[in-house]
């Protein structure tokens, strides 16, 4: 018999009663019924219960165990009593009587337990990694990580693509995000680079004749850190192809990840690619308030800015007078009550707003002066309401989203009508607000919230808003990945103090148009540059690659590169150019965050095997560490102490 086992803890069935089997793992849970010990033995495979009494010559030694002891037992499969077996578990019809027992290693007192699903702060939990990692949930989501690496790597091969590996230690290269930088012992004062992504050595690739490679590749940036990214490193799935647009990389890369997700989607419904939306940038911004939107939520925000114009609601009405401003409004089909209002009021104000107008709807009376009076402006509203209901009880103008979310609609009968209700109604008139709710498709039990000013200084809060307010109305589809294509991103920003003008995504770029699109104003300018979005997060980054060395002189010296720094930086690329370069472009897809999203979880650091705090600390490993004097003086560094 082997050493440890002849089973592994998942292995045994009712056919094994009558054998002697051999058994090694981890004491998950002791019992202890009238003086017979029962134990759950736990293994990487599952978990078998092992028993003895006081006739065991090794009774005294089980009575002795602990929790987490690891332990080797040799024993005799026996079959439970009817009523006794556990459908709950693949060995649930059996047990085994221990006869022998070794322990293989004792433990500790534990600083957090496995057994269960106690929660522990997260400095405990990844203080105690290993510990943490034995549990039932971070056992399964690190054993779907592994195979989904595995079921992407085997898609990869059946696209046709290779992988290769590249280098790990590099130069330095703007990726938007900082560098882990490197001190070089035998160049001293110089200093190698962690990469960001292996950018531009897959681009060198293509460059080199391979038409499709491929990685798992590790990455490296210095960022502050978030819920759904690691502050040091994550890993992606790297890809690059020759000959190809936009769309061919589309093409490619939608299978693989659609098949992954409803390989490991647990059922949940994951859109066609067919049907995946590309979405330009600015829309997204104008309907989401997010490069990445969740659309299993259909709330799309709308401009209303014409209907406060010159209003009597002076806040807004001033606040259109300045350059660059605007109103939106969030509908919020079936939010239609005051307490609900007061609500979403109270969560701008907690993200740092004055607050958020609103408006609902509810049936209402008609004024005494309007139910005598034809062109009273009350009752023309009322009359225009039972004129424009549709045959089947729903308002001719009612959009997709408010269709989706109404059970059922009241018309407005003889003598009622849909009013507007909340502050804002009463500043600008029934009016403007009987036009707010045509455009925005809402009815009665509805209500739409309003934000305004410069909108990249709300739409921050405006997308969480939307947010909230499809899932406390029900509105967001749970049991459903969302796939949207975001397109022509902007290849440069300007920063609002200094106006200086830098690229807003990737670099590397090629411009919609070519060289010739660089002559105009560098803000106009888009890029074939593209983000895939699921649920909210951004799992795809890639574009369609600047391969010409003209037009990326051009590129980089609107964002303030001269052609001198140009070729230092990156030399090796544009050397590379001018020995035929072919068109190429690909992406990279987030390997954590897919997992994070299958795996059910908003927190990326429950998927990677061992992550970093919020503050970029091992607490396990104690990393980072004080580097020794003979370290500095071999390097030729100094640490000057801060203040």
């Amino acid at each position: 018999m082997h050493s440890y086992r002849s089973h592994t803890c998942a292995d045994l069935r009712k056919s094994h009663v009558g054998e002697t089997v051999r058994l090694a793992g981890w004491v998950h849970r002791i019992r202890d019924h009238g003086g017979v010990l029962f134990i759950d033995l736990r293994d990487h495979y599952g978990v078998t219960q092992v028993l003895c009494d006081p006739d065991s010559p090794v009774f005294d030694a089980v009575d002795g165990l602990r929790a987490e002891y690891c332990i080797r037992i040799d024993g005799n499969v026996k079959a439970r009593d009817a009523s006794l077996v556990n459908a709950k578990i693949p060995t649930g019809e059996i047990e085994v009587y221990i006869r022998d027992l070794e322990v293989l290693g004792s433990a500790d007192e534990l600083p957090l337990q496995v057994f269960g699903d106690q929660e522990y702060p997260e400095e405990t939990r990844l203080r105690y990694r290993y510990l943490d990692l034995r549990r039932e949930a971070m056992q399964h989501n690190m054993v779907l990580r592994s195979d989904v690496v595995s079921s992407i790597r085997r898609r990869m091969w059946d696209r046709g693509f290779r992988e290769f590996q590249t280098p790990i230690i590099t130069a330095s290269s703007p990726e938007g995000a900082r560098d882990f930088l490197v001190p070089s012992r035998l160049h001293p004062g110089r200093f190698y680079a962690l990469p960001q992504a292996p950018q531009q050595f897959k681009q060198l690739i293509m460059v080199s004749g391979f038409d499709k490679y491929f990685q798992i590749a590790p990455c490296f940036r210095d960022e502050d850190p978030r819920a759904d990214r690691s502050p040091t490193d994550f890993y992606q799935l790297d890809m690059e192809m020759s000959f190809v647009e936009q769309q061919d990389v589309f093409d490619t890369v939608a299978p693989v990840i659609a098949g992954v997700f409803e390989e490991y989607g647990q059922g949940a419904r994951v859109d066609a690619p067919a049907d995946w939306p590309q979405i330009p940038y600015a829309e997204a911004m104008l309907k989401y308030g997010s490069d990445k939107p969740d659309l299993r939520n259909p709330i799309e925000m709308q401009d209303v800015s014409g209907h406060f114009r010159g209003s009597g609601f002076a806040i807004f009405a001033k606040l259109l007078e300045q350059e660059g401003t605007q109103i939106r409004a969030i509908p919020a089909p079936t939010g239609g009550s005051r307490k609900f209002c007061d609500r979403m009021n109270a969560f701008a104000q907690k993200e740092g707003l004055p607050g958020m107008g609103y408006i609902f709807w509810r049936e209402a009376e008609l004024p005494e002066d309007a139910r005598d009076d034809a062109d009273h402006p009350i009752a023309r509203i009322a009359k225009q309401q039972r004129y424009e209901l549709a045959e089947d009880g729903r308002p001719k103008w009612m959009s997709p989203t408010s269709v989706n979310v109404h059970m059922e609609i009241i018309a407005p009968t003889e003598g009622h009508y849909w009013e507007a209700a909340g502050p804002l109604a009463k500043n600008i008139g029934p009016e403007r607000t009987e036009a707010i709710r045509q455009q925005l498709g809402l009815g009665v039990g509805d209500a739409a919230f309003f934000l305004g000013g410069k909108p990249q200084a709300f739409e921050r809060v405006a997308a969480r808003a939307r947010d909230v307010i499809g899932e406390e109305l029900g509105l967001t589809e749970q049991n459903r990945f969302a796939f949207a294509w975001i397109v022509d991103f902007p290849m440069y920003e300007a920063d609002e103090e200094t106006g200086k003008v830098d690229f807003s995504h990737n670099p590397f770029s090629m411009p919609q148009g070519g060289r010739d699109a660089l002559d105009g104003d560098p803000l106009e300018v888009l890029g074939y540059q593209y983000d895939l979005a699921c649920n909210g997060y951004e799992l795809v980054s890639g574009a369609i690659r600047n391969h010409r060395p003209e037009t990326m002189f051009k590129a980089f010296a609107l964002a303030g590169y001269d052609e001198a720094e140009v070729r230092n930086r990156f030399g090796g690329m544009v050397n590379a150019f001018q020995f035929g370069a072919p068109p190429h472009g690909g992406c990279a897809a987030g390997i954590d965050r897919m997992v994070m999203l299958l795996a059910g979880t908003s927190n990326i650091r429950e998927v990677i095997m061992f992550p970093m705090t919020q503050r970029a600390e091992d607490l396990m490993m104690n990393a980072p560490s004080e580097p020794t004097p003979d370290q500095l003086m071999e390097l030729g560094l100094r640490v000057i102490p801060q203040e």
